[in-house]
């Protein structure tokens, strides 16, 4: 898929129906492998902060294979009605793996992602995460693009989950993002007018509030209606 090279900067609510099929296999004193298969419908795809769908259902599809703290997930992003493209409506299909633990209150993470795209050049990120098991579960994550759109992306975000009757939870969050480019083509700063400065984008990016609600539907299934509000961390 070709992603914007501008920001595009708006306040969109996105919500979204997703079903999680997870199962695993255990032994006596072994962790057990886990598999998660979620599929999600949006009426927007949103990627930290820039619109890469116009008036048109998204499917999200993943799969999620851990064990032992490795983790491997594939997923993938087929637009209903591309604007973009009318011939390739799956365009988009990213493959992460990754690694977890735990130190005490403190959870770590660490991965790499390939981003497979339609009509742009692919790409590939590492990234690392940290975060406390404490009030809001505060977490930072540093994302670093080593393919060929060379930029830092930063995330702070807290979140909470309720309990509610019948199973059900309520999770809440919050996330603010800050963009670091280092191809002023990629990622432009753009000033007052809406015209590019010749610089860099180093700035708050966007933030993003979403709240979703997971239903649990037999012993395997859980259907989350979702809604999420992304918004323009700068006015310009």
């Amino acid at each position: 898929m070709k992603r914007q090279n501008v920001t595009t900067w708006f306040a969109a609510a996105l919500t979204a129906i997703t079903l999680t099929l997870a199962s695993g296999v255990s032994w006596a004193q072994e962790e057990k492998p886990t598999a998660d298969l979620t599929v999600a419908a949006l009426s927007q795809y949103i990627w930290r902060g820039q619109e890469l769908s116009q008036d048109s259902v998204v499917l999200q599809p993943s799969m999620t294979v851990e064990y032992m703290g490795l983790g491997f997930n594939l997923w993938g992003n087929l637009d209903t009605d591309n604007y973009a493209d009318d011939t390739n409506n799956w365009n988009e299909t990213d493959m992460t793996l990754s690694y977890s633990t735990s130190v005490g209150m403190v959870s770590l993470e660490g991965g790499y992602i390939y981003y497979a795209l339609d009509g742009a050049l692919d790409s590939q990120e590492i990234y690392a995460s940290v975060g406390l098991d404490t009030l809001l579960s505060p977490t930072l994550t540093v994302y670093r693009e080593i393919g060929h759109y060379p930029s830092w992306y930063i995330t702070a975000d807290i979140s909470h989950s309720i309990e509610l009757p019948q199973g059900m939870s309520l999770d809440l969050e919050a996330l603010v993002a800050y963009l670091a480019s280092d191809d002023s083509d990629a990622y432009p700063e753009i000033d007052g007018r809406h015209n590019p400065t010749g610089d860099e984008f180093n700035n708050f990016h966007e933030g993003t509030i979403s709240a979703a609600l997971n239903i649990p539907v037999g012993q395997y299934v859980t259907v989350t209606p979702q809604v999420y509000w992304t918004f323009a961390l700068l006015s310009l």
